[in-house]
């Protein structure tokens, strides 16, 4: 499970599904190197693509306050504060569609220089958000100290028995 971006070439780095009482979405990583703790994760200078498939219909505006609620558990009040601006923009990107359906996928990519793209179903929602930490903070979500999902932080970094969670 390959990729490009930004004229790199990312391999899958792990997936898992993220379960909240019942399978909300698939997850999967892709880096230019393998990584196995979030350190490594967040200390990568290159692109990375965070890449996520429903599983069941979600409210856009749910599945925005569920990412800052998540952002703001694992950042300082500081760091949180240099999130805002890019916050804001990724919740004017989820209100802009009432839902996202089970099947229907989103991809949070990282390119230096460039910044942070959403990706609907494939297709870009915005300008890039600049904001260098902005990524970092959403991988916060999954690779933090409170992560959604211990389990899933776990297969995200490759360190999950179950390898066939996820496939491009």
């Amino acid at each position: 499970n390959t990729l490009t971006l930004g004229n790199a070439k990312l391999q899958l780095n792990g997936a898992g599904i993220r379960y909240k009482f019942v399978k909300v979405y698939t997850a999967g990583l892709y880096l230019g190197a393998k990584a196995s703790t979030p350190e490594a994760v967040l200390a990568a200078t290159g692109p990375r693509r965070m890449h996520i498939v429903m599983l069941r219909d979600i409210d856009s505006n749910e599945l925005g306050k569920l990412f800052t609620r998540g952002m703001e558990q694992n950042a300082t009040r500081e760091e949180f504060g240099k999130l805002i601006p890019g916050t804001i923009k990724m919740g004017e990107i989820f209100a802009a569609r009432k839902k996202l359906a089970a099947g229907e996928s989103f991809s949070i990519d990282y390119v230096p220089g460039t910044g942070v793209t959403i990706l609907v179903n494939g297709k870009p929602t915005a300008e890039p958000i600049k904001e260098p930490e902005f990524f970092n903070g959403l991988m916060k979500i999954w690779l933090g100290k409170s992560p959604a999902d211990a389990q899933l932080k776990e297969a995200l970094l490759g360190n999950s028995a179950r390898k066939d969670a996820f496939s491009n």
